[in-house]
C-alpha cells in the first residue's frame, strides 16, 4: 500500500468510498454522522486543492481516503470533560474511510500520519462504536468532548509519543 495526495481525477472514486461509508455507518447503528451528503463534493474538492486530501492505493486501486494536516484545528481549541494528552504541535485526521476491500487500510493510513507527526488528534460521533473501538485498538486515547463548527458534539481522541 502507498499513500499519495488525492488528485481531481480520483474524485469519483473518493466520493463512492464516502457514499459507501455513509451506508455502512447507517447499517451499523450510526445514523447521525455524515448526514445530508457530508462530506460534500465541494468540501472534498477544497481538500484536494489545499493538498490535505490523501488516498491509500493498493494494486493501483484506491482503498482508502482521508484528510490530514499538520497544524492546529479550530475544532480542537476547546475540549470539555477531559484534556488533551499533550499541547505541542499536532496533526489532524478527518474524514477517514476505506473501500472495505481488505482489512488494515485505515490502520495503515493512521500509522502513515503518525509517522509524519507523532501527535495526532481525531474525533468521531458518539454512535460510531466501530470507529471508537478502532481508535483505541490503534493506540489512541479518549480525551474528552469537542464541538464542531455547527455545534455537533464529537468524542475527541489523541495519540502522542
Amino acid at each position: 500500500m502507498e499513500i499519495r495526495k488525492t488528485v481531481m481525477d480520483d474524485l469519483d472514486k473518493v466520493m463512492e468510498i464516502y457514499d459507501n461509508a455513509r451506508g455502512y455507518m447507517r447499517e451499523n447503528g450510526n445514523a447521525n454522522q455524515w448526514i445530508n451528503g457530508y462530506p460534500s463534493i465541494e468540501l472534498i474538492k477544497r481538500d484536494i486543492i489545499e493538498e490535505k486530501s490523501y488516498v491509500c492505493v493498493d494494486y493501483n486501486q484506491i482503498s482508502g481516503v482521508f484528510y490530514f494536516k499538520i497544524g492546529s484545528d479550530p475544532t480542537y481549541l476547546n475540549i470539555y470533560e477531559g484534556n488533551w494528552i499533550s499541547h505541542g504541535p499536532y496533526g489532524v485526521v478527518h474524514r477517514i474511510a476505506s473501500a472495505n476491500r481488505q482489512k488494515g487500510v485505515a490502520s495503515y493510513c493512521l500509522n502513515w500520519c503518525f509517522d509524519k507527526c507523532p501527535d495526532i488528534r481525531i474525533d468521531t460521533h458518539k454512535d460510531n462504536f466501530i470507529m471508537q473501538n478502532f481508535l483505541i485498538k490503534n493506540g489512541f486515547t479518549r480525551c474528552g468532548i469537542i464541538y464542531l463548527e455547527d455545534g455537533a458534539e464529537r468524542i475527541a481522541y489523541q495519540k502522542a509519543d
